[in-house]
């Protein structure tokens, strides 16, 4: 930005009056004035600037987003790496700055070019970082969900790692943890990097008892950590221990439902629920490879909006396959019924983070699809023991997982015993 021309004395009265006028000044207003006084003192009014172009580029009042909306996020990035580099706000505005920007390009699917932003935010986060001598790389969790929508799982799990190596030491913090860790175990997953993962999740198990035990946070998501814990074993081969993680499982179950929650909560663990089922889910899951997926085990908050976008509208195109399928897998089981199986547990999972992430009323929108999905395996099972005994297990817990969610405890344990029994796991 060129600060070296004459402004009109006139543009600066009219400016500093828009400013210190008591009624109430309209964002574009605020912009224009800022604009002007920013020629004529950019250490006060560049910072200012920066971040009323940001409240501009989104109308909180309508929550509707301007046709110029990235012009002027790339107008606030502008003007705040314009400021003088010796100034120390510089830092703060223009990582917020990009944070905004960025966040516009993955809205319209320049995803590149907000990955390169996010880039940018972690550079001036670890520069932040050696300042202060902070452990914790702010930045670095953003760049981490970037590679990972982007399939790029190894620098993923290795951003993630140093992300948890930085932010464990100080505990639970009130459930934030629990977050990262989730989103650390999909990245090393997803990364091939199994045992490490493995590991992750059972430091997951263990912090979320410690925290019930200690009336810190929600037996169901002690629970919901085991029941993933069970599945991951399963999935590499660990099915003596998978078998063990189950059997405590059943005793928190059987607790829940014979007790409840030792105390009331706020609701967030049908959200940690949610986050899991993306990450148990990837197994069935084959997505396009033509587009971004959203990192697994992170909330729907966290994925870029493209990402989300793509994820969600999905279901559409799904439930028609289910559809079609259907009348097949009858007509010839054999051929069509296992694929059926798989493709509605696709639907179910992405219809339950759907809803959950949209209302506390999930649970009617998706109870068909967990009861649907019990009744396909139970085809299977008929059709086909070997293959469908455990594919019937698995949508017993699933179903399990989602009554607990919805907080119905006794029908959880029903279908929990179930599943075990199926598995010969039964007491």
């Amino acid at each position: 930005m060129n600060h070296s021309g004459k402004v009109d004395q006139d543009d600066i009265v009219r400016a500093r009056n828009v400013l210190l006028a008591s009624g109430r000044r309209t964002p574009r207003e605020e912009v224009d004035a800022y604009r002007v006084l920013a020629q004529v003192s950019p250490a006060s009014y560049l910072p200012l600037l920066a971040k009323a172009l940001q409240r501009l580029s989104y109308d909180a009042g309508s929550g509707t987003r301007h046709a110029s909306s990235l012009a002027l996020c790339e107008e606030a990035v502008t003007v705040a790496r314009s400021i003088d580099p010796a100034e120390p706000a510089r830092a703060d505005v223009l990582y917020e700055a990009l944070s905004t920007c960025q966040r516009e390009l993955y809205s319209l699917g320049r995803r590149a070019e907000g990955l390169a932003m996010r880039a940018e935010m972690l550079a001036i986060g670890r520069a932040q970082a050696e300042l202060s001598g902070d452990s914790v790389v702010r930045g670095l969790h953003e760049w981490a969900a970037g590679l990972s929508e982007e399939g790029r799982y190894a620098e993923a799990a290795d951003a993630m790692t140093e992300l948890v190596a930085a932010i464990l030491p100080d505990g639970p913090r009130s459930g934030a943890l629990a977050w990262s860790l989730l989103e650390w175990i999909a990245a090393l997953h997803n990364a091939g990097r199994s045992g490490e993962a493995l590991a992750a999740f059972k430091t997951l198990v263990s912090m979320e008892a410690a925290e019930a035990a200690n009336d810190r946070g929600p037996m169901a998501c002690h629970l919901y950590s085991l029941i993933g814990y069970a599945q991951m074993l399963d999935t590499h081969g660990r099915g003596e221990q998978a078998a063990l993680v189950r059997q405590e499982a059943l005793a928190l179950l059987t607790e829940l439902a014979d007790t409840g929650e030792r105390k009331s909560w706020s609701g967030y663990q049908a959200s940690f629920w949610a986050a899991l089922l993306t990450l148990s889910g990837a197994e069935s899951d084959r997505p396009a490879s033509d587009g971004p997926r959203p990192p697994s085990g992170a909330a729907p908050m966290q994925w870029s909006p493209d990402a989300k976008r793509r994820y969600f509208d999905s279901r559409h195109a799904l439930r028609e396959e289910v559809d079609t399928l259907a009348p097949r897998a009858t007509e010839d089981p054999d051929q069509h019924l296992a694929e059926l199986v798989r493709l509605h547990r696709v639907l179910t999972i992405r219809s339950a983070v759907y809803w959950e992430n949209r209302t506390h009323l999930f649970a009617e929108h998706v109870r068909p699809l967990f009861d649907d999905g019990v009744s396909l395996a139970r085809r299977l099972t008929e059709h086909n023991p070997a293959e469908g005994t455990r594919t019937l297990s698995r949508s017993l817990i699933d179903r399990s997982a989602f009554h607990t969610a919805a907080r119905e405890f006794r029908p959880a344990l029903d279908d929990f015993r179930q599943a075990l029994s199926h598995l010969g796991e039964a007491n």
